[in-house]
């Protein structure tokens, strides 16, 4: 299957750069010019900032694949049926095939980058020998290496344990040994401790050299992340409280919106993919290829509009979770609705008088027709057709992705303090009750780790399998047996991809 083109924008670089990937990208053969070379002239300082601009391509290059393979699994989606991907239909069923190309795909891509990673940071440290600005270079360091600590983080929470290369040769993975999942996500902590204090404290869209840059609180995020997967609750607390405390980033009032052209860049979004189409009917395009998730066969408000594939669907416990919470700025915002779905939640008594406001027609004017794969959509990878630049047309294009919010912040600070960490950011309910009133809710007192990790569900479905992770990380898998599923803890990461098991006979034994 072929790649969509996904490339890395940033306004105010001199550079764009654009790379064409495809399916063939092999561990054993890196990519031309990966490792630093004598033909490049390390004495010219301004070059310095190349490696990094680099490593911003990979991050926001990342290949359509690797999001839904990483998130299918959870009780908040589903994977849609009826198409030629029954492995990744499987793969949200748990039921595994080492085979898949899904799986060999994103290993590649996410290894690469770490190499690629690696390449860079030597490169940096060489312009710095050669009397490039001390400081700047240990910034741009700093930089790539929260960008590697993204990839790695992911490809742990798939797979467990893992080789970690130490450098940009490709055959250190022949030669490394495994690392658990626990060492991986302390190494990727003690990262961003290293990090943090060379990083910018500013919000990424506050950046004016690279606008929305890696800054010292994308490192507290991931520091936070890290530690939350090893349950060192203390350490989520600290790390999260602290970008809570910096009083930098704000709820974006607006949730429907927050996942649309006017979420790019936001005071909410602490990290995100970039993608533009330079405003421009026709011409150079950069752009996440969102069709993945849309629906098929769609009425769109703006005639001629792309639709979409239908793989991906929120689930239909997740929605009557949501019905049942009295939910609507988020269930809206987060699920596009088909009279096929409407008329599948009718069919349970409980859900047979259904608010006025469910309907197949967004508040955009889009209709979502009745499509084979799936009842419902994603609202959340969603662009309406009358935000799209007038003459483009390709499903979702111009739209960010969303990577890492201060909604999840906020959260994952309550659940550190229910779990008996302590803060010095405000209390539990707090936090809590600022994503709640965002979201029309009544607020809560006393709040329990039961009631956070409802509110994530609510608040973080569709968004980097979190409700999977958390599920598995706090032991409660009974919840990932649903709708015919059968969860059980031998299923909680995937097998090797068996081409990588060929290649690195570690990862048989």
């Amino acid at each position: 299957m072929k790649r969509n083109k996904i490339i890395s924008v940033f306004s105010f670089a001199l550079l764009v750069f654009i790379g064409l990937s495809s399916c063939e990208k092999f561990l054993d053969e890196p990519k031309e010019n990966i490792n630093p070379t004598s033909s490049t002239d390390y004495t010219i300082s301004s070059n310095m900032i190349l490696p990094l601009v680099g490593t911003y391509q990979e991050f926001n290059g990342i290949e359509w694949e690797c999001f839904p393979l990483i998130s299918v699994r959870g009780d908040d989606v589903n994977a849609g049926g009826l198409g030629d991907q029954q492995d990744f239909a499987e793969t949200d069923s748990y039921r595994y095939n080492k085979d898949y190309w899904m799986y060999n795909s994103l290993w590649q891509n996410f290894y690469q980058n770490i190499i690629s990673a690696n390449s860079s940071m030597e490169q940096i440290a060489l312009y710095q020998e050669n009397g490039a600005n001390v400081a700047l270079g240990n910034q741009y360091v700093a930089e790539v290496k929260v960008l590697k600590s993204f990839w790695l983080f992911q490809l742990s929470r798939v797979w467990g344990n893992l080789p970690v290369p130490p450098t940009s040769s490709p055959s250190d993975l022949f030669a490394v040994e495994i690392s658990s999942k626990d060492e991986i996500m302390q190494m990727i902590s003690t990262w961003m401790d290293e990090a943090i204090p060379v990083l910018p404290a500013v919000r990424p869209n506050e950046r004016t050299d690279l606008p929305g840059g890696v800054t010292k609180y994308t490192a507290l995020a991931m520091k936070a992340l890290a530690n939350l997967e090893l349950k060192n609750y203390q350490e989520v607390a600290t790390a999260t409280g602290e970008i809570i405390s910096s009083g930098k980033f704000v709820l974006e009032s607006d949730f429907y919106e927050l996942f649309k052209i006017n979420g790019k860049l936001n005071n909410e979004n602490i990290w995100e993919f970039q993608y533009s189409d330079l405003g421009q009917a026709t011409g150079d395009n950069y752009s996440y290829l969102y069709a993945f998730f849309g629906p098929q066969g769609w009425t769109p408000a703006v005639a001629g509009s792309g639709d979409g594939w239908g793989f991906w669907e929120p689930s239909l416990k997740y929605i009557k979770f949501m019905l049942d919470r009295g939910e609507t700025t988020r269930l809206e915002t987060s699920v596009l609705f088909t009279n096929r779905g409407i008329a599948e939640l009718q069919s349970d008594p409980n859900y047979a008088n259904l608010p006025a406001w469910i309907s197949n027609t967004t508040r955009s004017g889009d209709r979502i027709n009745d499509y084979a794969r799936a009842m419902f959509a994603s609202g959340k990878h969603y662009l309406p057709s009358n935000q799209l630049t007038p003459g483009r047309t390709d499903y979702g294009t111009n739209k960010n992705f969303t990577v890492i919010r201060y909604a999840e912040i906020l959260l994952m600070y309550a659940e550190a303090l229910t779990q008996g960490a302590s803060g010095n950011a405000g209390t539990a309910d707090q936090a809590v009750n600022l994503v709640r009133t965002r979201a029309g809710l009544s607020p809560l007192s006393g709040v329990t780790n039961d009631q956070v990790m409802a509110e994530k569900f609510a608040e973080l479905a569709m968004e980097w399998g979190t409700r999977y992770y958390d599920m598995v990380r706090l032991g409660k898998t009974n919840e990932l047996s649903y709708d015919g599923r059968t969860f059980s803890a031998d299923k909680a990461f995937l097998p090797y991809p068996q081409n990588q098991v060929d290649l690195l006979p570690i990862l048989g034994q």
